[in-house]
C-alpha cells in the first residue's frame, strides 16, 4: 500500500494543503504527542468537518465532548495518504493498535481466547487447545472460549479414548493411559483407524453440544460416590459446574443450525460496555465484554468498528456465517469488505430488527445492562488510582513487570496482568540476556513495547523499582511515540532488606511528575503493593524452575549412559522437565532402559518441582 508522508506544519498551513483523497490524518499536541488517528475517503472535506472556522478557527461545536477536547489540544495535523477507503482503513487500525493514541478508543485484543482444535488429517487426532490459529486442510476450531476451556478438553480426554499425549504415538510402546483404560494404544495397533475415528466422532458430538458431556460427567460422578471415591466425584462435580456455568448465556435456541457473532455497544454517560457473544449451531456457547471508563465519553460508531476490527484478524479463524449488532454504523460497508477479502468469502454485517435475530440483539442488550448496573455499584480501586496520580484514563487493564535472577544466573522477567481479577491466561515469561537490574527491565520492556502490534498496551504499566527505572519506561515508550501511564513503587528497605509485610511496608510510589508515601493502611498503596508482589511471585517463581532446571539438565547429562540425545527424547516424551520428575519408573521405561529409568529416578528424588 503505497503512502506519502507530509512534512511537519502549523495547523492553519496543514487545514490548506490537505489533499482531496483517502488516507489517515493523526493529531498532534504542542509537545508533539499523538492525540487522535483517524481515516477519511476525502481527508479535506473529513479534518475539516472538526473544525468551525468563523470568526476564527475553533472546534466545531457538534463534536462529542471527548473529541471537542481532543481539537481543543491539537496544534498540528500529519497525514498519510492511501490509494481507497478500505486501504486506509487498514492503516487507521493497525497505527492505533501500535501507538495508542490518548483520544483513541481501545479496546484490549481478542487473540487470548482460547480455541480446541484437532485435525483430522491425523492419522489419530487429538483434540489442543490453542491461540495460534493456522490455516490447514482438515483442521477444525471451536470456540472461542471465554471460560472453561481447559475442563472441557479435560472431560473430553477423561470421556473419551483418545490418544492422550502429543508424544505417545512417537514411542510405539503403550503407555500407563493403555493401562488404566484411558486410551486403545494405536500406538501398538490396539485399534486401527476405522475404530479410533468412531471414537473422535462421539467426542466432536460432544463438543458440539455439551450437554451431553455433562450429562457422560454426571455418570461417572455418581458412580465414583457410589464407590466413595470421593475426590475423584469432588473433581468430576467441579467440572460439571465450570461447563454448565460457560452455557448460561443463554437458552436461545434457533431452530437453523446457524454460527453467528453478536457485537452490541451500550453507553450509559462515561461508562461503556463493548459485548460479544458467539452462538454456533444455532445456541450461544461464550460471551465477552469489554468495560470502558472515560470522562468524556464515548462514540458508539467508533466502538463498533473497534469492537470487530480488533476481534477478527488475518490469523483469527471466522467460524460464522454471519455477523448481527445491536446498531447500523459508519464504516459498515468498509469493514464487510475488509473481511471478506481477510477471510475469502461474503461477509455481512447486519442490524435485525424483527425476528428471532432481532431477540438475539435484545438478549444482548440485557446483557449489556446488568454488566453495566454492576459496574456502577462497585467503588472502584482503579477510578481511585487514576485521581491519586492525575492518569490519562481509569486504568482498567495494568501490567505489572518485575525481573529475577542469582548474580546475572537464569535471568528471567515476568508480566503479570490486572483487569478486575487476574488475567492468568495473559501473563507472560520472558528469558532475559542482559546481567544487570536496569539491562534487564530494559530489555523486558522493549520485547513488550515490540509485541503492542500484536498485543495492544494496557491503560497502566506497574514497575517494582523506583524514578530510575521509571525514567527508563518513559525514555522507551516516548522512542516508539507510545503514550501509556506508567508508576513504580519501591520497596521499603530496613538493614538493606525489603519489607514486604503486608499493612506496614511504607513502600514509595513514583509517577512522572512527583513520589508519595502513603499510609500504610491507605486501600490505593495497598492495591498497588498487591500488584506489585503477584509479579514478583510469578518472576521468582519462574527463576527458580528455571534455575533447578538448568541444574538438573546438567544432573541427567552427568548420568552414565544418558547424553545429550537421550535429554532431549525424554523432553520430546514428556514435555518438560517438571513432567519428567513426575512420571513414575514405569513411564520413564517407556523412553529409557530399565537400568536408565532407576537410575533417573535416584536422581529426581533430589528435586521438587511441585
Amino acid at each position: 500500500m503505497p503512502l506519502k508522508t507530509v512534512k511537519k506544519m502549523s495547523l492553519t498551513e496543514s487545514l490548506k494543503n490537505i489533499p482531496n483523497s483517502s488516507g489517515v490524518y493523526q493529531y498532534f499536541d504542542e509537545f508533539d504527542k499523538l492525540l487522535y488517528i483517524g481515516k477519511a475517503k476525502n481527508l479535506k472535506n473529513r479534518v475539516k468537518s472538526y473544525f468551525k472556522f468563523t470568526p476564527f478557527l475553533q472546534p466545531s461545536p457538534t463534536l462529542s465532548p471527548r473529541i471537542f477536547k481532543m481539537v481543543s489540544e491539537a496544534k498540528e495535523i500529519r497525514y498519510l495518504l492511501a490509494q481507497n477507503e478500505q486501504d486506509a482503513l487498514i492503516l487507521e487500525n493497525s497505527l492505533i493498535k501500535q501507538l495508542k493514541p490518548k483520544y483513541n478508543i481501545l479496546l484490549r485484543d481478542d487473540k487470548t481466547f482460547p480455541y480446541i482444535t484437532i485435525n483430522l488429517e491425523d492419522e489419530f487426532p487429538r483434540f489442543e487447545i490453542t491461540r495460534k490459529i493456522v490455516k490447514q486442510k482438515g483442521v477444525k476450531y471451536f470456540g472461542p472460549f471465554t471460560s472453561s476451556s481447559r475442563e472441557i478438553i479435560n472431560s473430553l480426554y477423561l470421556l473419551f479414548n483418545l490418544v492422550q499425549k502429543k508424544g505417545c504415538l512417537k514411542n510405539k510402546k503403550a503407555c500407563l493411559f493403555h493401562q488404566i483404560n484411558r486410551c486403545h494404544a494405536p500406538c501398538i495397533n490396539k485399534i486401527n483407524k476405522e475404530e479410533y475415528r468412531k471414537i473422535v466422532d462421539d467426542a466432536l458430538q460432544a463438543l458440539g453440544n455439551r450437554k451431553i458431556m455433562i450429562d457422560l460427567l454426571r455418570q461417572k460422578m455418581l458412580k465414583a460416590s457410589k464407590l466413595q471415591n470421593f475426590e475423584e466425584a469432588t473433581v468430576l462435580r467441579d467440572s460439571i459446574k465450570a461447563i454448565q456455568n460457560s452455557l448460561k448465556v443463554s437458552d436461545i435456541d434457533l431452530a437453523k443450525l446457524e454460527n453467528i457473532d453478536i457485537f452490541f455497544v451500550y453507553i450509559k454517560e462515561n461508562l461503556a460496555v463493548a459485548l460479544k457473544m458467539f452462538m454456533r449451531d444455532g445456541k450461544i456457547v461464550s460471551a465477552n465484554h469489554n468495560i470502558l471508563k472515560n470522562s468524556q465519553g464515548f462514540e458508539k460508531d467508533e466502538l463498533y468498528k473497534r469492537s470487530i476490527l480488533q476481534f477478527y484478524s488475518s490469523n483469527s479463524p471466522l467460524l460464522c456465517n454471519q455477523i448481527l449488532v445491536g446498531d447500523d454504523f459508519n464504516d459498515r460497508v468498509q469493514i464487510e469488505s475488509y473481511l471478506s477479502d481477510t477471510f475469502k468469502k461474503t461477509i455481512k454485517i447486519h442490524h435485525p430488527k424483527i425476528g428471532d435475530k432481532a431477540k438475539l440483539i435484545k438478549l444482548a442488550l440485557q446483557n449489556a445492562n446488568h454488566i453495566l448496573q454492576n459496574e456502577q455499584n462497585r467503588d472502584d480501586i482503579e477510578t481511585k488510582i487514576e485521581t491519586l496520580f492525575d492518569l490519562h484514563e481509569t486504568p482498567s487493564r495494568i501490567e505489572v513487570f518485575d525481573n529475577s535472577h542469582l548474580g546475572g544466573v537464569a535471568a528471567v522477567g515476568a508480566m503479570v496482568v490486572w483487569e478486575k481479577r487476574w488475567q492468568k491466561e495473559s501473563y507472560r515469561r520472558y528469558t532475559l540476556h542482559s546481567k544487570d537490574e536496569y539491562s534487564q527491565m530494559r530489555e523486558l520492556l522493549t520485547r513488550r513495547i515490540e509485541d503492542f502490534k500484536n498485543n495492544p498496551p494496557p491503560n497502566l504499566w506497574l514497575l517494582d523499582g523506583g524514578s530510575t527505572l521509571l525514567k527508563l519506561a518513559k525514555e522507551l515508550l516516548k522512542s516508539h511515540q507510545i503514550e501509556l501511564d506508567v508508576l513504580a513503587i519501591s520497596k521499603e528497605k530496613l538493614d538493606a532488606r525489603s519489607i514486604r509485610a503486608k499493612g506496614r511496608a511504607r513502600d514509595t510510589i513514583y509517577s512522572t511528575t512527583n513520589s508519595l508515601n502513603l499510609k500504610t493502611s491507605d486501600i490505593r498503596l495497598q492495591f498497588l503493593q498487591k500488584l506489585r508482589d503477584e509479579a514478583h511471585r510469578f518472576a521468582i517463581t519462574f527463576h527458580q524452575k528455571r534455575k533447578r532446571r538448568e541444574d538438573l539438565s546438567n544432573d541427567l547429562l552427568s548420568i552414565k549412559g544418558i547424553g545429550m540425545a537421550t535429554q532431549k527424547r525424554l523432553l520430546s516424551y514428556f514435555g518438560t522437565y517438571s513432567a519428567i520428575y513426575s512420571a513414575d519408573i514405569s513411564e520413564l521405561e517407556t523412553v529409557l532402559t530399565k537400568k536408565q529409568a532407576k537410575t533417573v529416578m535416584e536422581v529426581l528424588k533430589l528435586y521438587d518441582f511441585k
